[in-house]
């Protein structure tokens, strides 16, 4: 977990947010898939995510505490895996 809270990271450039109660949709227009963010801190630490030198500070930023980064990083790794998000140094210039 430590590694990659100490990593840069981005939105993808293909994926829009789009603003729902629960958190947000997550759309990836090359792969198609959706994804739900369920939660309104999970979407401000995704949204921070390209501001911040690395996934702490987002997380610090977005107000979540120290205890629950595991979670977040969880659900972090997640949308790496479906490509939501990218380590700034893999982003794809178009």
């Amino acid at each position: 977990m430590a590694a990659m809270l100490d990593e840069p990271w981005t939105l993808s450039p293909s994926v829009r947010l789009r603003p729902e109660p629960f958190g947000a949709l997550a759309y990836h227009f090359g792969n198609r898939k959706l994804m739900f963010l369920k939660r309104p801190e999970l979407v401000a630490v995704v949204r921070g995510l390209a501001e911040q030198p690395h996934i702490r500070c987002a997380l610090a930023c977005a107000g979540v505490p120290e205890r629950q980064f595991s979670s977040y990083v969880a659900a972090l790794r997640g949308l790496a895996a479906a490509d939501v998000i990218l380590r700034r140094d893999e982003e794809v210039t178009a």
